[in-house]
């Protein structure tokens, strides 16, 4: 008699515990399934897009918008949801994304006329993976305030192809108790997510690095082009008097200079090795799949990289902190774009150093 009170209690119990796993495991599954919720996502340029496709990939339905419309041909095809405006994005979901060239631009998405702001919903989060000045990232996030709105900078580091492979590194700034909400987003995108503080250290730490990449990157054109290039006798003003004098058989005979991927080779398992030099290399025909194997098309913008480095020099102004070599750069990247080279991958820095040099 007492075993079979036992057993009984013993299966009432188990049954018991069975509802309560259902119960929790449909609660796990309703989060889950909430959690896919569509994202809005703004500015489909070059590193845009690799992103806005990840979020597909994992399953987030994306409401997509972009200054040109043909940027979002794609999306359209791939079933998402296009819209008229920031602003028409904002009514449609509660969770969104943007990447965009500038300040300015940042500024008219987000508390422009048709602005995200004019109709964001309470408790929406706001993520900008834009490259700005930190003092705008948090002027938007006190107007996201004002709306009930969370706003939070996460500009990210990896460039074209680590967007394309979900690989990018997000620096974020912002309230720390939503850091994980941002990173269930960002981590489809990326493989490093960093929490940096309040709203504009992403932004700071972006911009630190971006000089870094850019004074990296003329330290690699300049010696890979001292390496590689062909020396001249200085009786001889240019090239051209010394084919003439010589002809091609003797200038072959003086060509000294290394094999460009024998010297990228050397470099890269030396201490000058950097990521301008193993990852991205700037000397046409030294790598596959980046810029410099494809004139200098597609990736990181000369243009963009001079605005970087503007607002590099500005922080370092503002707190009085010598740059002298990201100044440099900075006056570099600015020469470039004057020369033609401002639609050109900022790696073209090797191209302009080549056709700048004087024989």
């Amino acid at each position: 008699m007492a075993a079979a009170l036992v057993l009984r209690g013993s299966a009432s119990w188990l049954r018991r515990q069975r509802r309560v796993c259902v119960g929790s495991v449909a609660m796990v599954s309703s989060r889950a399934m909430a959690s896919k919720t569509a994202v809005g996502f703004i500015g489909l340029g070059n590193m845009g897009n690799p992103m806005a496709k990840n979020l597909v990939k994992h399953g987030y339905p994306v409401i997509a918008y972009d200054v040109f419309p043909e940027a979002c041909k794609e999306f359209q095809d791939l079933g998402s949801q296009v819209t008229d405006s920031p602003a028409d994005v904002a009514d449609k979901a509660d969770r969104i994304i943007t990447m965009l060239p500038s300040n300015a631009n940042a500024i008219e998405v987000y508390v422009g006329s048709n602005g995200i702001l004019k109709k964001v919903k309470k408790g929406s989060l706001l993520i900008d993976s834009s490259t700005i000045d930190p003092a705008v990232s948090k002027d938007l996030a006190k107007e996201a305030e004002k709306m009930g709105a969370v706003f939070m900078d996460a500009p990210v580091s990896g460039g074209v192809g680590a967007a394309r492979a979900g690989n990018l590194t997000f620096m974020v700034g912002g309230v720390e108790q939503e850091f994980d909400a941002a990173k269930e987003l960002l981590t489809c995108m990326g493989s490093n997510v960093v929490y940096c503080g309040e709203v504009g250290t992403g932004q700071a730490a972006k911009i630190c690095n971006n000089m870094l990449l850019a004074i990296s990157m003329i330290g690699t054109a300049e010696a890979m082009n001292l390496g590689i290039r062909l020396p001249f006798a200085p009786w001889f003003s240019n090239v051209s008097e010394l084919k003439r004098f010589s002809g091609m058989d003797y200038v072959r005979k003086l060509r000294l200079g290394l094999d460009p991927k024998l010297l990228a080779k050397i470099l890269n398992m030396s201490s000058g090795r950097c990521w301008s030099s193993d990852t991205y290399n700037p000397v046409p025909g030294v790598m596959d799949g980046v810029p410099s194997a494809n004139n200098y098309q597609g990736g990181f913008g000369t243009t963009l990289m001079a605005k970087d480095l503007g607002l590099a020099q500005v922080s370092a102004t503002n707190t009085k902190t010598p740059v002298l070599l990201g100044s440099l750069a900075h006056q570099v990247y600015r020469v470039m774009c004057a020369k033609g080279y401002s639609q050109k991958d900022f790696s073209s820095v090797f191209q302009f150093l080549r056709e700048e040099e004087t024989l």
